[in-house]
């Protein structure tokens, strides 16, 4: 690749790049215009965010996740001003500005990743899956644009927890918006559980969410959890889901009991023929689960001239034929 062309393509991967970003920036400005229950404002500066206790510490897990929550509790909360003082002087290069600003949030992820618990990652997981978000967010925000920096920061902290959702938590990744749809019908179909006391019917999903048939039944279909084929077909029983599945790779039961009856029928009739005969037959007509050979492979093969194999297979089907069973076996052979 020349220079030029090399050049060319950083430029367009350059381009395709901040496009992606401005993507981003516009989905968030969008975001600010109109956000759901599900994706609440973050709340104000003084304020406390949603209270994540953990459990009484059943592993070393769970022990540390109760020492992360005392630590980060110690950070002070910023208000609007501190906020755009430190995005400054982040967009100026001051790493203290950054860790500052990143420490005073890290109770948002936490608040954040609450909500997305027990959806497939472990809430550890969703946590720094939540805090590489709130990098995200740091490393872009603009205090100049006039957002709240806990506001734009939880755009960017649901971004990153919810698409690891979906490339880390199933077995077979589900692309980010069907993730989303999902969420989005699992919270509609709880709230129709509740109020009719009953699971809704698929008319009546469709006619509550608004979406056509085929969207339902397709993010439907992106709920159902993988099975292993190693999973018991029974909890009292030894017999593996697998063993339950026709292998297509092997021949049918019947198929290999009529070939068996076959292999015994032409071995019956063969030996009434010299071992010469015998191979040059199996040979020559592919008795032996092979290609059938011609005069010249079986001249080759046996060291003899092609007329030689000739005349020993002429010989041996003479012999075949005076057996009205050989014939019959000969004529289907043929």
């Amino acid at each position: 690749m020349n220079r030029t062309a090399k050049k060319q393509t950083r430029g367009t991967r350059h381009t395709s790049k901040v496009s992606h970003e401005l993507h981003e920036e516009e989905q968030f400005d969008d975001l600010i215009d109109f956000e759901d229950d599900d994706n609440s404002a973050a709340p104000a500066a003084g304020e406390e965010y949603i209270a994540v206790e953990a459990e009484e510490p059943a592993s070393v897990e769970e022990d540390s996740l109760k020492i992360y929550l005392r630590e980060i509790g110690r950070h002070r909360l910023l208000n609007g001003s501190e906020e755009i003082e430190l995005g400054r002087a982040v967009r100026d290069g001051d790493p203290e500005a950054r860790r500052r600003l990143i420490q005073a949030n890290l109770r948002l992820v936490v608040s954040i990743a609450k909500r997305y618990n027990n959806r497939g990652l472990s809430f550890q997981d969703l946590i720094q899956e939540g805090g590489l978000g709130l990098i995200r967010a740091v490393e872009k925000f603009d205090p100049e644009r006039g957002y709240k920096f806990s506001t734009y920061a939880t755009w960017w902290i649901r971004q990153a927890i919810t698409r690891a959702l979906a490339d880390k938590s199933r077995g077979i990744r589900v692309p980010v918006h069907v993730g989303e749809s999902m969420s989005k019908l699992r919270k509609l179909v709880r709230a129709m559980v509740d109020e009719m006391g009953r699971k809704p019917t698929m008319d009546e999903i469709v006619a509550r969410s608004g979406l056509s048939r085929e969207k339902v039944m397709l993010t439907v279909g992106a709920f159902r959890e993988l099975v292993s084929l190693d999973a018991k077909l029974r909890d009292e029983s030894d017999t593996l889901l697998a063993d339950m599945i026709e292998d297509k790779s092997l021949p049918h039961p019947e198929t290999v009991a009529e070939e068996g009856l076959l292999s015994q029928h032409v071995n019956t009739l063969l030996s009434r023929l010299s071992s010469r005969e015998q191979d040059i037959i199996r040979l020559r007509y592919g008795l032996e689960r092979e290609s059938p050979k011609s005069l010249e492979e079986l001249s080759q093969l046996l060291g003899v001239s092609r007329e030689r194999v000739r005349q020993i297979e002429c010989r041996a089907l003479k012999k075949l034929r005076k057996d009205d069973q050989a014939r019959n076996l000969m004529d289907n052979l043929n």
